[in-house]
């Protein structure tokens, strides 16, 4: 019994032995594999997810302030038209006020010179756009 138990020994010897051989390659296979791994990652010039969220978090960003920047876009293009209709509708009314007092100043009586000119309008009835002048200081407010 006592070779059996010695081959026992032996073989277990020798199986612990190439246990811790196998082990040994496969720690060297493993580094190999890794090396291998990492340089061709490397080569692929990837991200890192660090560097991944950073981006991801400034596309985010750009995208609000670029929804921001459209409302307000939309909010100033409106006020634009507002103020574009209603110019339009007062440059209208007055228009139409000057139509008026042109029509009434120009059928004034040929020898109102000098107080239709301070009127703003000339003796011909054309409307003077420089405005009324001081005629000589007749007028001391």
């Amino acid at each position: 019994m006592q070779t059996q138990n010695r081959l026992f020994d032996d073989v277990a010897r020798v199986a612990g032995g190439a246990l811790g051989a196998l082990t040994g390659v496969r720690d060297e296979i493993e580094g190999i594999i890794r090396h291998r791994l990492e340089r061709t990652l490397s080569e692929m010039d990837l991200v890192t997810r660090d560097e991944f969220e950073a981006v991801k978090a400034m596309a985010a960003e750009a995208r609000a302030e670029n929804e921001h920047l459209a409302a307000r876009i939309e909010e100033l293009e409106e006020a634009l038209k507002r103020r574009a209709s209603g110019a339009s509708a007062s440059s209208a009314t007055q228009g139409r006020r000057q139509s008026t007092q042109t029509t009434r100043r120009a059928g004034a009586p040929a020898g109102t010179g000098t107080a239709a000119r301070k009127a703003g309008v000339d003796p011909e009835g054309e409307i003077d756009e420089t405005g009324p002048e001081d005629e000589g200081g007749d007028d001391k407010a």
